[in-house]
């Protein structure tokens, strides 16, 4: 079993299914549930639900949620370390319609005090991982120097560039191994770091190498992996240094699913992306790319966030037999 250390956010997420999503100005009749969720915990449960031995560094509210939280990471054998803030845990409203598409709304709360000095006093946990994996739902100083520690430590850094509108800096990029950014994601990365545009719509249907170029100029030194939803996804490796993959750019279909409710869908690939390559990195990466785009695809047949991410042996069951 390998290890995995996640970094980020826990959110309780506030669930409205409804037949549409809500335009502006507009009442609708809607169903309600809420979860946990937050990208950080999202990833976190389903790296350990993939196989990793799994420790999640967060920040949480002294409140309802905050014990949420702790009981859940307990429920799934997750380490959790978590900064105890003077903010409430973080919350999220997601609107899902009934072709599984969502909208959402976060409100970082306590994940907006997630400190340097924090990650620091874990030092060690960073440095004993394989695989440590990060998102940008907490603050930008504190994700480099958990990357920092993890690179000095030789461990592979994942960085989901998440949300689209998270700053990102070229030192950030710097520090990740590989980086997994969802359509919207890759197009506001185009336009921050290279000063190109595309559009996200257009991102799925770009020639390969078109899209392998863009990803040369955006991460020069590692993997890209870019998740395109029902159009599967692409990656990008530098010509010298193809992680066992036979070629340096390609594409992989979705797997097939009868989705219910995409949200942590994206999640649910991070997390089994960061355990498939923490169980064995001699595999080709292709091979975990496989993985966790089943992974994904599972999670969608389900409700919820963090409560959609499937177990390794339900995945296995379903596309292994």
């Amino acid at each position: 079993m390998g290890s995995a250390v996640v970094v980020g956010s826990f959110n309780v997420d506030h669930v409205w299914h409804c037949e549409t999503l809500p335009a502006a100005g507009a009442t609708i009749a809607g169903s309600y549930a809420t979860s946990a969720g937050g990208k950080g915990f999202n990833q976190a449960v389903a790296a350990s639900r993939a196989g990793a031995s799994t420790r999640f560094l967060c920040a949480l509210g002294d409140d309802p949620g905050g014990a949420l939280a702790r009981s859940l990471a307990a429920a799934d054998g997750i380490g959790l370390d978590a900064l105890l803030a003077g903010q409430p845990t973080g919350t999220a409203g997601i609107y899902v319609d009934a072709r599984g598409r969502n909208s959402i709304v976060v409100g970082a709360g306590a994940n907006a005090e997630l400190s340097v000095d924090f990650v620091a006093a874990h030092q060690a946990a960073i440095s004993g991982a394989d695989v440590l994996l990060a998102q940008l739902e907490s603050p930008v100083d504190s994700i480099i120097a958990a990357l920092g520690l993890a690179r000095a430590a030789r461990a592979t850094t994942v960085l989901n560039p998440a949300p689209a509108n998270a700053p990102t800096s070229g030192e950030l990029l710097a520090l990740a191994d590989l980086i997994t950014p969802n359509e919207t994601e890759f197009a506001a990365l185009v336009s921050r770091h290279i000063g190109g545009r595309i559009e996200p719509d257009d991102v799925a249907i770009n020639d390969g190498a078109s899209l392998h170029a863009l990803c040369r100029e955006l991460l020069a030194h590692g993997s890209v992996v870019v998740t395109l939803g029902s159009a599967g996804v692409f990656v990008s490796h530098p010509d010298d240094a193809l992680r066992g993959d036979a070629k340096p750019y390609y594409r992989m279909a979705a797997e097939p699913a009868e989705a219910v409710d995409s949200t942590g869908a994206g999640d649910a690939f991070n997390g089994a992306l960061a355990a498939s390559l923490a169980a064995d990195r001699s595999l080709a990466f292709s091979e975990h790319v496989r993985f966790a785009n089943r992974y994904a695809a599972l999670s969608t047949e389900r409700a919820g966030a963090a409560p959609s991410m499937p177990r390794l042996a339900e995945v296995n069951a379903r596309f292994i037999g």
